[in-house]
């Protein structure tokens, strides 16, 4: 194993994107008048009639409407982004597999730092700092034990660093001033480890100023599966995050799983009446303390960081704070629509929330 990682130089980085700054407020305004007028209409009206507009033609929920209406709504186009929030669900990385003479599995990444403009609501347009062109990045897949070699390129303009949550040594870190230490635009280096403990873990940046590498999309998830695995399930992950369009390191405007605010609320994730559903959640959300997933009509066994094979509860309601992690196991009985959201009111209307789809 490699206790002091190497840094070369790569190719040259992409070249940043300007951006604008857009408060909760001005965010809401500009995705309204979006729907009727077009983006540059937002400078025609003043901020009331605006919010009046966005509550009328994107979907916020008025006197009299149904309950639960998200306060704007839209479709972001996945072949814009070049990533799509209902392929992340069950986009499980299992890397290029080697047997090693000593008979260990081997498995190796190659992942790249990213600055791309991306699309989180319709017309709105956010500078992310991502891995390979994503938010959330990658799911790493691996089973206890393995071999793990992450080779790491930076192609960013920004210093960036690949931080694991598991057991390894200090040279292997990811941190500024250990190991290879911050990896700069156009250097690359190779993280590696036992894979160890089993279960749902993950890796951001840890580059300085942390809180906007982390706000900027800079992370990704790592599960590690039990020797002997688990029972067999429609598996999906769930990265809780959320977009802070003013850069002012204050709070967030909008909030999702997956990248892209309300993903599956016109889309629904499908499953099947009766089978084993099992959720790797994350959460990764910046700025804001605590996070929570709620789910409608059901209940679910929840497993604290996937570390124990016994669930500590059996409820419909979890809390987690930046960095906290659980896997979810639940069966639907009933077909239908199920709603899943953040247990706070301003988190789901401003993007997290979606549908489970349950069919026959």
């Amino acid at each position: 194993m490699k206790s002091s990682p190497r840094k070369t130089r790569k190719a040259p980085v992409a070249s940043s994107h300007e951006h604008a700054a857009y408060s909760r407020r001005s965010l809401l305004c500009r995705l309204g008048l979006t729907a009727v007028a077009g983006a540059e209409a937002s400078t025609l009206l003043s901020a009331p009639a605006a919010m009046a507009s966005a509550n009328q033609h994107a979907g916020m929920a008025m006197h009299g409407d149904e309950p639960h209406t998200p306060a704007f709504r839209g479709v972001v186009d996945p072949n814009e982004n070049g990533f799509d929030p209902m392929e992340i669900l069950r986009d499980f990385d299992w890397g290029k597999v080697t047997r090693l003479p000593n008979g260990q599995t081997l498995r190796e990444w190659e992942v790249n730092a990213i600055d791309k403009e991306i699309e989180v609501a319709p017309g709105v347009k956010f500078p992310a700092w991502t891995f390979d062109g994503r938010v959330p990045g990658p799911t790493l897949r691996c089973n206890e034990g393995d071999l793990l070699r992450i080779h790491f390129g930076n192609g960013s303009e920004h210093p960036h660093t690949m931080h694991f949550h598991g057991i390894h040594t200090a040279a292997m870190d990811g941190v500024p001033g250990q190991g290879a230490g911050l990896i700069h635009p156009g250097e690359t280096t190779t993280y590696e480890f036992r894979a160890e403990p089993f279960g749902l873990h993950l890796f951001h940046c840890h580059a300085e100023p942390l809180a906007e590498h982390i706000a900027r999309g800079m992370y990704g998830t790592l599960v590690i599966d039990p020797k002997g695995g688990r029972p067999k399930a429609d598996e999906m992950v769930m990265v809780q995050g959320g977009y802070n369009t003013t850069f002012d390191g204050q709070g967030n405007e909008l909030y999702f799983v997956n990248g892209v605010p309300f993903a599956y609320m016109d889309r629904p994730i499908k499953v099947k009446k009766d089978q084993l559903v099992r959720i790797y959640l994350t959460n990764i959300l910046e700025y804001d303390p605590i996070n929570s997933f709620h789910l409608h009509g059901n209940f679910f066994d929840y497993y604290p960081t996937g570390t124990r094979l016994e669930s500590s509860e059996f409820t419909d309601t979890i809390s987690q704070v930046q960095g906290q992690r659980g896997i979810l196991e639940l069966r639907f009985p009933y077909t239908g629509k199920y709603m899943f959201h953040a247990h706070k009111t301003e988190f789901a209307e401003l993007g997290w929330m979606g549908f489970f789809e349950v069919e026959e």
